[in-house]
């Protein structure tokens, strides 16, 4: 069982976003993916978890049996944090 859920933030006209969504397809990675364009409020919550609007971002989010709420990984950019991703 993964220890955490990935939730990427994207915008279909970002080239980046759609690199980072084809290689989470291609290495059968699931994740939630928030389209800031259909979803303008999850722009917000964006803001508050990485500190800026910029996508992709990729937010690994801790599962805990506890269900305590740990600060989330978040990883800004695909192309150059590739490696970083697929370690995650």
């Amino acid at each position: 069982m993964k220890k955490y859920q990935l939730v990427i933030y994207t915008r279909p006209t970002c080239s980046d976003c759609q690199a980072g969504k084809e290689f989470l397809a291609r290495n059968n990675i699931s994740y939630i993916d928030y389209d800031l364009t259909k979803q303008p409020s999850k722009e917000e919550e964006l803001i508050q978890i990485s500190g800026t609007r910029i996508v992709p971002a990729f937010v690994f989010k801790n599962k805990s049996i506890l269900r305590l709420s740990k600060k989330p990984k978040v990883i800004i950019g695909f192309e150059w944090n590739v490696d970083e991703i697929k370690n995650c």
